[in-house]
């Protein structure tokens, strides 16, 4: 089934105020009267785009004349080949008294640092990294919540052309080693312990096993969260965040007029500068190594362009070190954004936390999960009416698709006046396939275009362009933020692998999606979880879309089940629910759920079988793992069980009895 597409949009631009967007003022910039021109222009003619892009967004390095070299090449195009540049840099341009960043610690901690003082805590950080004997391409890993101090070791880590990684302190022990291990990184950052629903969870023990098994490691350092003085006693070669501080001060470094000054060590546009892990549940996570002059370019595009960022605008994403999009927010520094942090669960405060911070510190830009926007409008939240959400101009959905329902809460309950924008990447790209736009109207259930410079389509089975049917999102030529490579991928078997094995030399990875008439996109789930029953392909997102609609339920999860057992020939569906608390599943309800999912998709998604269940497995960054819950119930391994946030609830829907008939 298809949405029914709406012929009118929920949002439309100002006509008094959308020429002042910095969209507009780069579509006038390249003589282009209307976005689709500008993105055809943008995907035939990605040299003077990228280049244009450089230009206008003001990166600060030395581009070359040369842009793209071998572009038919997917892998293998190379972008600004004589580049030099720094990312760091650029995130650090700005040195006045202006705010950098605010945090919030749910309502435990709040701290403000100005650029000024960012600035200075990155100089004498790198000094300690130096000394500890950090150089351009060591590993740097930060086990750590959404912290100021975050930030800043990525920061000094990356100005010195060392690449930085992250994980957030939330991952078992196995976790770590499983991703850091790989990379073995010369100094682990981590903190005491952190702050989640009022309760404090210490993090001391969980470091020393880390740290005993990791040999690569010189340093680790050790930020004070819990506690003013943590003890470090047990784990080997620590050192406190604030004693680095206090001895760094005194130590001599790069002083100008007084004052310490960070080195920034210019390199190749694609010089490493990020680490990241896949959130996969069948092994150990791939290393996903990504570049400075990709993410800096990419990053710059998405946020002056696509989301309207300016100098003076506060930023906020919902997020944990652990998910790309820290990184994403991150780079806000650079459009002269002041980025709102956050650490804790979304919940506190009886639910209202995020909106009690955006109407405090008067944010305008507010990112956060499609299931944290249906988790609200369960909880009956109107955020709209108990705060005061004037300055707030655009809104981010993001890791999973944003069902037609989540755009009608938004717009009711938050604010009409608002850009919804749901966007879909992921990990691969550190950033956006598909995205938002100021300049273009919001329809209901669509994400609103394709991303400048991203030769984005929709194929069918056979490899060829589709519209208005569903498909799989590809990406026809290449672009500068294609990660370097896989790390320990000498060969580079891996990863192309993972991009482009289904089509020869376009990229593929797993988005079951559609393009609409509006030129818009709806995402419907992965492809590699999508249902195939009597060889009629479902997107899961159309089921949960359906079944969440009921207030007796709370989550759901939806998987194919290979039937009759043993034949791989043909699959039913699988619905699994968790349910609200004091309701149980009878066969009221299972008839009623039926009757939703049969009244509103088709009889074809209707489940064989509905499953009551304690839980739903999750992913660290909230992604439900349709996967690893399709192994279990087949009695197949799961190897990255330290991939999700609760493995416990896997045990939930092994060897259950009602699958067997």
């Amino acid at each position: 089934m298809t949405y029914a597409i709406a012929e009118t949009p929920l949002w439309k631009p100002d006509p008094a105020t959308v020429g002042d967007t910095r969209m507009a003022m780069f579509m006038q910039a390249t003589d282009h009267g209307y976005y689709g021109d500008l993105w055809q222009w943008s995907v035939d003619q990605p040299e003077a785009f990228w280049s244009t892009l450089w230009d206008f967004c003001g990166a600060v390095g030395e581009k070359g004349s040369e842009i793209l070299v071998d572009r038919d090449r997917m892998p293998g195009a190379r972008w600004f080949p004589q580049a030099r540049l720094n990312y760091a840099e650029n995130l650090l341009k700005n040195r006045d008294d202006g705010e950098a960043l605010v945090f919030w610690g749910e309502d435990k901690v709040k701290r403000r640092m100005s650029r000024a003082e960012l600035y200075a805590e990155v100089a004498r950080f790198q000094r300690f990294l130096i000394e500890a004997g950090v150089d351009e391409g060591d590993r740097v890993a930060g086990y750590l919540p959404n912290l100021p101090e975050a930030l800043v070791a990525m920061l000094a880590t990356t100005s010195l052309g060392a690449i930085w990684s992250s994980a957030s302190p939330d991952f078992g022990v196995q976790g770590v080693l499983d991703r850091f291990g790989q990379i073995e990184p010369k100094v682990l950052v981590c903190v005491d312990g952190y702050w989640y629903n009022g309760k404090a969870v210490d993090c001391l023990e969980k470091n020393a096993e880390v740290v005993a098994q990791m040999p690569s490691l010189l340093k680790t350092v050790v930020v004070s969260y819990l506690a003013a003085v943590p003890d470090v006693g047990r784990i080997a070669n620590a050192v406190r965040w604030d004693d680095i501080a206090t001895t760094m001060e005194s130590t001599a470094g790069p002083r100008v007029d007084g004052e310490n000054r960070v080195i920034f060590k210019r390199v190749a546009f694609e010089h490493p500068l990020f680490i990241m892990f896949s959130s996969g549940t069948t092994g150990v996570p791939k290393c996903i190594v990504h570049c400075h002059g990709g993410v800096l370019l990419q990053h710059l595009k998405e946020h002056q362009l696509h989301s309207d960022v300016r100098p003076g605008d506060r930023l906020f994403y919902f997020t944990t070190c652990g998910w790309m999009m820290w990184n994403w927010l991150v780079s806000g520094l650079v459009c002269g954004a002041t980025l709102l942090l956050y650490d804790g669960s979304p919940f506190a405060a009886k639910g209202k936390v995020l909106f009690d911070y955006a109407a405090a510190e008067k944010m305008t830009h507010f990112g956060t999960s499609a299931k944290f926007i249906d988790a609200a409008a369960k909880l009956g939240l109107t955020p709209g009416k108990t705060h005061d959400l004037a300055a707030l101009r655009a809104m981010f959905s993001t890791g999973s698709p944003l069902s037609p329902e989540g755009f009608d809460w938004v717009y009711r309950e938050i604010k009409q006046d608002i850009l919804l924008a749901s966007i879909s990447g992921g990990t691969d790209i550190v950033s956006c396939f598909v995205l938002g736009n100021p300049v273009l109207p919001v329809y209901r259930g669509e994400i609103q275009c394709r991303g400048l410079g991203m030769a984005v389509d929709v194929f069918d089975d056979a490899g060829q362009p589709v519209r208005s049917e569903k498909g799989e999102l590809v990406c026809t030529k290449p672009f500068p933020v294609m990660p370097v490579g896989f790390w320990n991928d000498v060969d580079g078997k891996k990863y192309h692998a993972a991009y482009f094995e289904r089509f020869d030399n376009i990229w593929c990875h797993g988005d079951f999606s559609e393009l609409t008439a509006h030129d818009g996109i709806i995402i419907y789930g992965r492809s590699d979880a999508t249902l195939n029953p009597g060889g009629v392909r479902i997107g899961t997102a159309e089921i949960y879309r359906q079944v969440e609609q009921l207030p007796e339920i709370l989550e759901s999860l939806v998987i194919g089940q290979d039937w009759p057992p043993g034949k791989n020939d043909d699959v039913r569906v699988v619905l699994f629910v968790k349910l609200q608390e004091g309701h149980t599943l009878d066969a009221g309800l299972v008839e009623r759920v039926k009757k939703q999912i049969r009244d509103n998709t088709t009889p074809r998604h209707v489940p064989a079988k509905v499953v009551q269940v304690a839980d739903i497995p999750r992913t660290k960054s909230g992604k439900i793992v349709e996967l690893a819950v399709r192994n279990v119930v087949h009695d197949q391994p799961v190897k990255n069980v330290e991939a999700l946030a609760n493995p416990e609830a896997l045990e939930y829907f092994r060897s259950r009895h009602e699958l067997a008939d």
